[in-house]
């Protein structure tokens, strides 16, 4: 008997969306001030795998809320909405960020 979960993950759609999501975040997070911090945590602990569990589960934690949030808004927005919301958003921060960067 085939159950959903061994033939889902036969889903090549599966491993694409999989993929896309460890490459986007693993470059997303790649010099970031979370990975200063745990660097900095892992050389003054002198615990480096504890930093490196408690930052782990940390970012688990951080990524379960964005799930939930997200599958949240998908049931309650249209696609549309989303994308006017998520691009509107992501304008204020260019925004702010720019000003940041020349002193407005």
């Amino acid at each position: 008997m085939v159950t959903e979960s061994s033939t889902s993950l036969q889903n090549p759609s599966v491993w694409s969306t999989f993929l896309s999501t460890f490459i986007t975040i693993f470059l997303a997070e790649m010099g970031d001030k979370t990975q200063l911090a745990t660097l900095l945590l892992s050389a003054q602990s002198q615990s480096p795998w504890i930093v490196f569990l408690g930052a782990g589960t940390a970012l688990i934690a951080t990524s379960l809320v964005g799930v939930l949030l997200g599958r949240y808004l998908a049931k309650v927005l249209s696609p549309r909405t989303l994308d006017i919301a998520a691009g509107m958003l992501l304008m204020v921060i260019s925004i702010l960020l720019l000003g940041d960067v020349v002193q407005l």
